[in-house]
């Protein structure tokens, strides 16, 4: 993920949890807030419930490559946190993409040409 797409700050991340809508899923959990700018920025949380370091970082690195493979095919303009929940540990990577992408449709972020409604 490149620098400019991602959520460094922690007023940032507080931001987005506090005043954003958040989507639940038991995998993980997706906030969302509108950051008026002309693309996307991502933040994800992993914390030390999930288990050591090399669980926490597989589980970090599974979330990325998900968001970024999600993030040609979203609106832009929004900043997303992604806390990843215990459940995730030992998950293949494509439940993890079905799973952020079923969240991202929820929060109507996933923006698909020619589709009826």
């Amino acid at each position: 993920m490149q620098r400019q797409f991602r959520l460094r700050r922690g007023e940032d991340f507080a931001g987005v949890r506090e005043h954003g809508k958040t989507y639940h899923h038991r995998l993980m959990s997706l906030s969302v807030r509108a950051n008026n700018l002309a693309f996307n920025r991502y933040g994800f949380i992993t914390s030390k419930r999930l288990g050591n370091a090399v669980t926490r970082n597989r589980a970090r690195r599974i979330l990325r490559e998900a968001a970024r493979q999600l993030h040609p095919q979203l609106n832009p303009g929004y900043d997303i946190v992604i806390v990843a929940r215990r459940e995730i540990v030992g998950q293949p990577f494509f439940k993890v993409d079905c799973t952020m992408r079923e969240l991202a449709r929820q929060a109507g972020l996933l923006h698909v040409e020619g589709e009826k409604l």
